[in-house]
Formats: structure tokens, sequence, C-alpha cells
């Protein structure tokens, strides 16, 4: 008697973003045939697309998300950083002025990988469709799922050339992104509307590109000045992120009644008058702009609870931005997508693609990361005036309160400040801030006093023009 063949399976992911991308590196672990279905044409090398409009705006990924890329993709790091993108140890190479005062530049204990959005992409995506068994139909629709509410079949496509066809699946993974269909796809199969929760700060943000001065343009630190909640009206912030080519790029964002213009003339200015601290403007008012301002609204934080549904169909899964979009300025988006896409393959390795209830299983399972990077980003923007309709809730407040309480702490106390960065790195849960001895510091508050000015060192306000 002979063994059966292993059936040949099929896995079609919905987009070709940053999320659909490692979810396809993933799949193709784990199965025969990958197939990425994308909005629109895939540029052959780094360079702009209508669907990924928010690639004008800065991105930073975190190490959490350097690490699991690195598991999916060995050398990454590497090749990104031959692509020109920077790495940059945290704390040591970032400034930033928090709620309550400025932190210190602490020895290294996680890192950021910075670079333009489109350089990001194009090298992960040169090395994702170099494996044969990816492939991409370009310039096609999502038109909806095929089966029953008990099992997805396949997805309906439609492409810019031909009639609408049929692509079957053993396993569809829509990362389409903000504009994912998946809701309205699975109620149309019968399922019953999942939990969704909105968080909208109501914030807009404008970012732009600029030259660095010659001086500065290599091992510059990451500028970050945040708002304060309890001033109370909106809140403001900016930032400013050296990438590739001695370029930096400048975001700035405020909430209702508080938010930048995108007109290019007033970008200096708002930086220099409306932010806490006039440091960002002093810096980029001394480079030479590279763009006109772009500007968005599209900033809600929006999370669909697809784990706590009482049914879920078989062979159907959803990640990323389809799933949980947080407001970018937290800047967590990149590493949930690829703790996610990780996840994605190791639940499918560790149960078997015939275990039951696999499906709900990878839900669950990339439910973590969205958890953590969700807590983080409504801890703040739950509190602004109409971002929800019922207002925060008890435990929003507790929680911001204790947080709070820790970053206060953080700005002096360098322990404190690396099991705050184990948290918004995403490379360790938020239990590390819950240890006994955490606790006992953060009501001990910091161990140095406040920093009345911005960290800079001597060669960098020299190198920026601001000595």
């Amino acid at each position: 008697m002979t063994d059966r063949p292993t059936p040949a399976r099929t896995a079609v992911v919905l987009g070709g973003s940053h999320s659909g991308m490692l979810a396809a590196r993933a799949l193709a672990d784990v199965a025969d045939r990958v197939v990425v279905v994308e909005r629109d044409a895939l540029p052959a090398f780094p360079g702009p697309r209508k669907g990924l409009p928010q690639a004008r705006h800065a991105h930073m990924l975190w190490s959490g998300g350097v690490l699991a890329m690195e598991e999916l993709l060995p050398g990454i790091t590497g090749a990104l950083r031959e692509a020109g993108a920077n790495r940059l140890p945290v704390t040591t190479d970032i400034v930033a002025l928090g709620t309550r005062g400025w932190f210190r530049r602490w020895a290294e204990s996680h890192h950021v990988i910075l670079a333009g959005r489109d350089l990001l992409d194009a090298t992960v995506r040169a090395r994702v469709l170099a494996d044969r068994r990816i492939e991409v139909v370009e310039r096609a629709e999502a038109v909806g799922l095929t089966g029953t509410e008990a099992a997805v079949t396949g997805m309906r496509i439609r492409p810019h050339d031909g009639p609408e066809r049929t692509l079957d699946a053993d396993l569809v993974v829509d990362a389409s992104g903000r504009g994912s269909q998946a809701a309205r796809w699975l109620t149309a199969l019968g399922l019953p509307p999942a939990e969704r929760r909105e968080v909208d700060a109501g914030l807009a943000y404008a970012s732009r590109l600029y030259l660095a001065p010659a001086a500065a343009r290599d091992g510059f630190p990451v500028v970050n000045v945040q708002p304060d909640r309890r001033e109370g009206g909106p809140g403001r912030a900016g930032f400013l992120l050296p990438i590739e080519e001695g370029r930096w790029i400048v975001t700035l964002c405020g909430t209702r009644g508080g938010r930048p213009s995108p007109e290019n003339d007033d970008f200096v200015r708002f930086a220099r008058e409306e932010l806490r601290h006039p440091v960002i403007g002093e810096l980029i008012e001394r480079a030479e702009p590279l763009s006109d301002v772009a500007f968005t609204r599209t900033t809600v934080n929006r999370r669909h609870f697809y784990e706590r549904m009482p049914v879920w169909p078989a062979n159907f899964a959803v990640l990323g931005d389809a799933l949980a979009a947080f407001n970018p300025v937290y800047g967590h988006g990149l590493a949930v997508a690829a703790q996610s896409a990780l996840l994605l393959r190791d639940t499918v390795r560790r149960h078997g693609w015939a275990a039951p209830g696999l499906s709900r299983l990878i839900q669950k399972a990339v439910s973590r990361p969205v958890g953590a990077a969700w807590d983080l980003a409504i801890g703040q923007d739950v509190f602004y005036p109409g971002a929800t309709e019922q207002g925060p809730t008890l435990r929003d407040r507790l929680v911001t309160a204790y947080v709070d309480r820790l970053m206060y702490t953080a700005t002096g106390s360098g322990r404190i400040a690396r099991r705050v960065t184990d948290v918004t790195s995403l490379e360790r849960g938020a239990g590390v801030l819950l240890t006994p001895s955490v606790m006992v510091a953060a009501a001990v508050g910091p161990l140095k006093p406040a920093l009345t000015a911005p960290p800079l060192t001597s060669e960098e306000r020299k190198a920026a023009g601001l000595a």
C-alpha cells in the first residue's frame, strides 16, 4: 500500500502592500502556491502608487516588527540598510518630549528602522516575489468571497482587462488595508456582524520631505514633540525622522481645533509656534524642502473583533489594517503586520491545514499583537473630545493614569524607560509593566531631575545649524 500524496494547497492574499507581501511570504512556507491580488500596478522600483497615499507620510518600523520580518525574510535588515534605510538605537538616538517632560537618551535597549515607505515596500516586495511559489495578479479588484458561512472556498476577482473570475483557495487572507470589505463579505455569506470599535481623535496630519543640512545627514536622531493631554484643548504633535539619502521626513499633526494646514507656507510656522516646543521648527527652517506638504485626515483607530465572533468560516483570515487600523502617529502598523504574518505561518505549521477551526486559531493568534498596539494607540486618543460616542471607559481611565505615571518615571529612570520601550517596541507584552518592581518604581517616580531643554548633543546642534 502506498501513501496518498499530500494535496496541493493554494492560498490567496488580498493586498500587495506591506501586510499582504509579508502574509504571502509566511504562507509560502506552508502552501504550495500563493496568489496575491492587488488593485494597483506594483512599481518595479521604489515609487508612489495610487493605493498607498499614506506613503507620503513618516513611517517607523519598531524592532518587534523587525525581528518578525527577519524570521520571515532572513537578512531583510541588511537589505534595507544596503538600500539606504537607517537603523537607530532606542532610546539613544531619540530626542522626545513626552507628556511629562523630556526623556533622557539611555543606552540602546531596542531599535527602529527608518526609511521612506516606497523604499521599505520595494525592498520587501523584491525579496518576497523572488520566491517562485508566489505570484501576483495586478490591477484586479477583489469582489467577494465564495463559499458559505461555514467555509470559504475562494475569491471572486475582477481583472482590469477581463471578465470576473474565481480563484479557488484553501485559505483566503484579507490584508487589503483600511478599505477592506471583509465585514460586508462575511454578512453576505450569512454571518452576523462583527463587533467593532472606533476611536477618532479627529487628527489630521501634514508631512513634508526635507534635505538635511550637510553636516546632519548622517547619524542625526529622531526628534519627537508629543502633546500634553492634561492641558486641555487640541493635541498637537510633530516628529522628524532621518531617512535615506540624507533626508528628513517631518510629520505635524493636530486634533480638532488644532490641525496643521496643508499649505507649504504654514508648515514651519506650525512647527515653531503650535507645538509644545519649537525645536522641530528650528531644525526644518534650516533645511531645504524637497516636496510639497502631503495632508490627510485618515487617522481613525478602527478595530474589528473578529476573534470574538460566535461563528467563523473555515479557510478565511483577516490581518493588518483590514483587521485593526491604528492612528499612524504611534508607528505600530508596520510592526503589527509583520508579527501577524509570522503568527499566521506558525499557527498553520503548528496545527496543520486539516486542523478543525484553523482559521479561528489564526484569528485569535493575530489578535495578540493587535491588542497590544490597540491599547497603546487609544490610550491617548480616547480622551480627545468627540473621539468616541460614550467617552473613555473606566478601563481606559485606569490604564492611561498608570501609563502616564510610568512615562513620568521614565523621564528620569533608565530601568523604567527600558520597560516602557519593551512594550512600545512591541518586543514584549504589557505584562512587564505590571511587575511589583515596576509598580514600586512608578510610585517612587523619576530618579533624576527633569531636563529643561531637548537633549541634543552640542555636535548635533552644530550640525543642524542650531549652535
